[in-house]
Parts: structure tokens; sequence; C-alpha cells
């Protein structure tokens, strides 16, 4: 292949300015006048002629509820930290994104997915929606007290359960056959908590619940223990073919295997890996029943996932919790119902009474996998826990967090113990899972557990707060190292790190609203002016 692209997601995000019958056409014309053996130049002199240049497919869009000083800022404590919110809430006017008309009436000659209302993206290369990273994005437009921006992209959302059944990893046509962990149903609750606008949970439930079904009914899996059959879910991908958006980079991956079947496997593995949201990870390695080996060695679908099945019962408790407040007394049961269930399951699955944490299952060789990830306490965050017992299970997971040793890195808590140079391996440390340790060790109202989640919330603020000021190009990014140098994060080869950054600007925003009487720069001895020298000398 001849690379016409740096990265291979740039022409599949561009425009046809023909049919693609007609461009197919006018392709073959050229390939014969090239006597079959066209260079890079004659095909990307083909592209410009026939393609608009990515992007294109957006006009301008500037947020009408946009707030620069929104009121929640006023108790942050930290001079300095109330500066950098206020820089941070302006990027969301850099992220903004209104789709073109035009790609509602002639959908055929784009790739993205016209979506009705305005929406705010993570950032760089990724210009349309991403189903997790707004989770994040709409709890910081809520803490900014932009509610509309928030309402519309949620109803992005049910628009896209409305279409296709779920909602697809992305905003584009490549991404339908794949999904991401379920957070419409968390995003409403936040929304609602927010602005108590019940009126739209009663516009939407129903689609609620058939984003719902998709979970439990297309990614379930069957385990046998103790004698009974218990229902959990994985990550799935049934859709054939590399992904599109990284052709060229699965097309040499599977170079690795010698029949068209195991290719297939290969490139439905890594799609499920990309639905989990860690792509790639040596999470999702089996190799002779250890995380050992590498991409080649990705069995997503044989893994099932702690956080996946607690957000899955979270999906549950909140439907219930919405049906109980509409009056509907049936429907509450219903769900409070699957929520035990799928609660019961976990604990009698996951749950590792020897390790004293929750553990990813290994379907192939029916064991749990002894391997560190923030998510393994996850079931703390979503309250998929018997909370009679929570005093046990709190004790249990300090225990579990200090012996791991994952709380003595700098720069926040690592993704996982491994170095593989995949990108949600060491030495990484990514926003959404220390969002993920902070709320899971908060929400058990355990004075230990808050104390620790504190002290990971300074850490990553102190991390995001030297990268923005520390090289003087006032950048948030879509990760960053955990060793401590307050820098932003490797790349895992398929594309350069990332600024923007969407869920990394909700959630710092989140820490500094939960932290504002606490949160320190004088605590952490640097400035915004000299911060990246002072931070080498620091130890927290």
């Amino acid at each position: 292949m001849l690379e016409v692209f740096d990265d291979s997601k740039t022409f599949v995000d561009m425009k046809m300015n023909l049919s693609s019958e007609e461009i197919k056409k006018k392709f073959e014309e050229k390939m014969e006048s090239w006597k079959y053996n066209a260079t890079k130049d004659n095909v990307k002199e083909f592209v410009n002629t026939f393609f608009d240049k990515e992007g294109s497919e957006f006009e301008k869009w500037i947020p009408t509820d946009f707030i620069s000083e929104p009121k929640v800022f006023n108790s942050i404590k930290d001079v300095q930290l109330k500066n950098w919110a206020k820089n941070i809430t302006t990027i969301w006017l850099d992220l903004g994104r209104k789709i073109k008309d035009d790609v509602r009436s002639r959908p055929e000659y784009y790739s993205i997915i016209y979506l009705p209302n305005p929406f705010i993206i993570p950032g760089g290369r990724f210009r349309e929606v991403y189903y997790w990273d707004s989770y994040w994005i709409i709890r910081g437009l809520l803490i900014c007290e932009m509610h509309n921006t928030a309402k519309g992209m949620i109803s992005n959302y049910i628009s896209m359960i409305q279409t296709f059944g779920h909602v697809p990893n992305g905003g584009r046509i490549y991404y339908i056959q794949r999904s991401q962990p379920p957070m419409t149903i968390p995003m409403v609750k936040s929304y609602v908590e927010s602005t108590n606008d019940m009126e739209f949970v009663i516009e939407i439930i129903q689609y609620l619940e058939v984003e719902f079904n998709y979970w439990i009914t297309q990614h379930n899996v069957t385990i046998n223990k103790y004698g009974r059959n218990y229902t959990l879910a994985v990550y799935k991908d049934n859709s054939t073919g590399p992904r599109p958006e990284s052709y060229w980079e699965d097309i040499k991956a599977a170079e690795n295997f010698t029949t068209e079947n195991d290719k297939e496997n290969f490139y439905s593995e890594i799609k499920a890996a990309a639905e989990s949201g860690w792509d790639f990870s040596s999470r999702w390695f089996i190799l002779n029943g250890t995380n050992k080996g590498n991409i080649t060695h990705t069995k997503t679908r044989s893994i099932v996932p702690v956080e996946l099945n607690a957000l899955i019962f979270w999906n549950a408790k909140i439907l219930s919790d919405f049906y109980r407040e509409l009056n509907n007394t049936i429907k509450a049961l219903e769900y409070e119902v699957i929520a035990t269930e799928w609660k019961d399951a976990v604990n009698a699955v996951l749950w590792n009474e020897e390790v004293g944490a929750w553990l990813d299952f290994d379907l192939l060789n029916q064991k749990n996998r002894n391997y560190f990830y923030p998510t393994n306490i996850s079931p703390l965050w979503t309250g998929c826990y018997d909370k009679n017992r929570t005093d046990y299970f709190v004790t249990r997971i300090l225990k579990y967090l200090k012996e791991n040793e994952v709380l003595t890195t700098p720069g926040g808590v690592p993704t996982t113990l491994m170095e593989t140079k995949q990108q949600w391996d060491q030495p990484n440390a990514w926003p959404p899972l220390q969002y993920i340790m902070v709320m899971s060790l908060q929400n058990t109202d355990n004075e230990d557990a808050k104390v620790m989640a504190a002290k990971i919330a300074s850490k990553w603020l102190c991390t995001n707060f030297v990268a923005y000021y520390g090289d003087k190009k006032y950048k948030m990014y879509e990760k960053y190292l955990v060793n401590g140098d307050g820098k932003k994060g490797e790349s895992s080869g398929e594309y350069e790190i990332q600024d923007g950054f969407g869920w990394t600007n909700g959630i710092v925003l989140e820490f500094l609203q939960l932290y504002k009487s606490t949160a320190s720069t004088e605590e952490w001895k640097i400035t915004a002016n000299s911060c990246h020298e002072e931070y080498k000398k620091l130890i927290i």
C-alpha cells in the first residue's frame, strides 16, 4: 500500500465530490492511464481532485450557552487553579462543532453521521463525537452551566439509538458495527441531577431501554460458577475486515496470520478492543493463560471486563430509579431485578476473595486475570456490591491498591503495570481511569478511602497543571505520563498524541469542583510560571 496519508483516518473522513460509483469509474480510468502502476503522487492528486479535505462537513459554531466564568469557579480557593479553570472553559469554544445541513440532504457523500444538534468533540484527529468520551465532556459542560449544549449532545445519542438500535463507537458510518462502554443512561442521570428536567426523561426513556437491551442481549455470555449459570457481558464486534480508520495498521498486523479466517478473527478482536475504549492494551492479551504477548494475541471477546458489567448494573439501577420517580412501579421493579441479578453475577464471578478485588474473567482459561487495572475497583464507583459489607470491601480494596504500589507514581495511577508500547499500558495515565479511581473511593464515604481519592486527584491536577503551563503551549492532552515529569503521554504508533481535550477538561473541572477548598498549588510548591522546573523536584 502507498500510505498516501500519515494517518489512515484522514482519507475515510474526507467528503466525496461525486457519487461512489462515479469516483470508482474515474479511478479505473486513471489506473489504465497509469498502466496499473500508480505512484503515491498519482493517488494523492486523484484524492485531492475528487475529495474535499477532512473537516469540511462542519460549519462554524459557537455555543450559545457558553459562560466565561461559571459560578462554581468562585468557590475555588486557589487563585491559580481558578484562573486555570477559566482557561480550560474557553477550550469548549474551540471544540464545538455543528454538522452542515448538506450531510442531512446528501449523506451518501460523507462518512460523518448526521446529528441534529451541535456538540463538543474530544479534539485533534477525533473530529467527531465519541461515545464514552462524551460522558465526561457532558459532566464538564454541566459544571460550566452549559445545559442546552449537554442536552443537545444527549439528544444526538438518542437519535443514534433510534437509527441504529445502539450508540456507535463514534460519529462515523465506519463505527456503526461497534459501540463503546454504555454511558448514555449515566449521561442522562448527570443531566437530570443538574437540571431536574424529568420531562426529558419521559420523552426518551423508551430509547434508553433500547440501548440497555442492546447490551444485555448482544454482548451477553454465560458463565457457570458454583454450579450456577450467571449472565455477564463482553465487548464484541462481528463485522468483517480491518478498521477503515486504521486500515493500513490492521492489514500490516494481520500479516502475522496465514489464513483468512484467522485474519478475520483478529480484525474482530481488535475492533472489540476499540469498543472497550482501551485500544490497545495488554489487558486484552491472552497467551498461554497470561497477559503476555503482543497485539496479535488480543482476545477481547474472551475477557469479561469488570467495568463493563459494573456499568450495566448501574444502567439498570438508574432505569429503575427513573421509573420509580415516574411512578411506574412495574417497570421500576423489572429493572431492579435485573440490577440485582447483574450485581450478584459480578460479585460471584469477578470478585476474587484471595486477591481482595474484582478481576476480569478469562473465558478461554476459565479463571480470573490477576492483573492490576484501575477498573478493578469500578464496582465501588457504580455501587455494584453489597452495601451492607461496604467496610469489608473498602478495607480489602485499600489493601489491594497498596500491595500493588499503584499509588506511588507521582503522575497519577498507571493504566496497567505492563510496558508493551501499547497506549493503554505503562507509562501512560488516562483521565477516565483517574476519574474511576477517585470516584470509586470517594463514593464509599469511607474516610480512609476519601483521603486516598483526594491524593490521587491532587496528583492528577498537578500533572495536568504542569503540562498546561510547563511547556508554554497551554494545552490539555488526551493522556499523560505517569512518571511525574508533567508531560503528555506516549504515542501508540497509530497516531500522535492529541490535544484538546474533551474528557481531560471535563474531569479536571470536576476535580477542581470536588476539591475546591483543598486543591492547592502552594501544596505542590509550584507556580504557573515556574511549574516545570519545580515539578521535577516534587514528590507528593
